[in-house]
């Protein structure tokens, strides 16, 4: 009698069809895992507690960065909005409700109705002048010169100083009767009128203070856009200047329209920037002479902090709050759009 041949150490059993599947099918293993005890556990048990371990090392990251914007952001928004609603002087709770009497009286308000308008001059201004010098100066550096990095840095050193020290800098320059500015536009025959005028006349004032804003803040944008600029691809300008393009053509076809993402964020920063001007402004003229400088912020402080009217400077900063949430979710619903759809558009889905 002949038996077959033995069985080869280590050769796994062969596979057994299972009833009612189809010939040559072998059974599809049970996906489990044992657990301490010797018993099966299926898999998908067996990750949850993986993913337990993901989710409580993940919020214990996050969770003293939620407390403390809890605690510095929402926090002071809810009191500023509660506040809002008394007739408040800062001290013990407030207990004076007056219902939207605060808000009227902003709405009155003929300080409160120039800060408006001051905001809004200030916005136009940085966005005919301020934005498009910089987008100038950017493209300027961003192309073959010597020294470029000099200038760069020249031009952006007065962003790093903080706000305080370029408003004592510049509270110095035009120092009425022994300020430089005074000394440089003295004998000139155009500019020798505004000697001693420079934040001490309403007229002059506005003007002076953007043009220190305009010091401060050009250097930011336009290193934003020597960024965009230098991730333009090169290929793509040479290929136009080989097909006849000269440098505006180029300019207006290529660089812009490839810049645009960084031109938005741009202006977004520069509109909120000018709504919340404040140390700048308090430090050079706190607001004067005549209000003709004054913010929404610096009235905020000044009825807050100087005449104790905390409910009415919380309507105030309520009202500033609500301007720069609407503009936001505007600027983002109807200019962002395309950059934020671009960027949070899930691998493979339709654009």
């Amino acid at each position: 009698m002949t038996s077959g041949p033995p069985a080869t150490p280590g050769a796994s059993a062969p596979a057994t069809s299972t009833p009612g599947a189809p010939p040559g099918d072998a059974a599809a293993p049970d996906a489990s895992t044992p657990d301490a005890s010797g018993a099966t556990v299926p898999a998908r048990s067996a990750a949850r507690p993986r993913r337990l371990r993901r989710w409580l090392s993940s919020a214990w990251f996050l969770i003293p960065a939620l407390v403390l914007f809890a605690l510095f952001v929402l926090l002071p928004i809810a009191i500023a909005g509660y506040a809002a609603f008394f007739r408040w002087g800062g001290f013990g709770p407030p207990s004076e409700f007056v219902g939207l009497d605060n808000f009227t009286r902003m709405a009155g308000d003929p300080i409160f109705r120039g800060d408006l308008w001051r905001g809004l001059v200030l916005v136009l201004l940085s966005l005919v002048l301020q934005l498009p010098l910089a987008v100038g100066t950017a493209v300027l550096l961003n192309g073959r010169m010597r020294g470029r990095a000099v200038y760069r840095m020249v031009f952006f050193a007065p962003y790093v100083l903080s706000e305080v020290v370029t408003g004592v800098l510049f509270g110095m320059i035009f120092l009425p009767g022994g300020g430089l500015a005074d000394h440089l536009v003295e004998d000139l025959p155009l500019l020798g009128g505004l000697a001693g005028r420079w934040f001490s006349d309403p007229s002059t004032a506005m003007p002076t203070l953007f043009l220190v804003m305009t010091w401060k803040y050009f250097g930011f944008h336009m290193m934003l856009y020597l960024a965009g600029l230098q991730s333009i691809p090169g290929e793509v300008l040479e290929a136009a200047s080989i097909d006849g393009a000269g440098a505006w053509r180029r300019f207006r076809h290529i660089v812009l329209p490839l810049l645009g993402p960084t031109l938005r964020i741009s202006v977004f920063l520069s509109v909120i920037g000018s709504i919340q001007l404040f140390d700048l402004v308090w430090v050079i003229t706190a607001g004067g002479p005549s209000h003709s400088t004054e913010t929404m912020s610096i009235t905020m402080f000044q009825y807050g902090f100087k005449r104790y009217q905390v409910g009415y400077a919380s309507a105030i900063s309520v009202a500033m709050f609500a301007i720069s949430l609407v503009f936001s979710l505007l600027y983002q619903r109807y200019v962002l759009h395309r950059d934020l759809r671009g960027a949070v558009t899930a691998p493979g889905a339709p654009r």
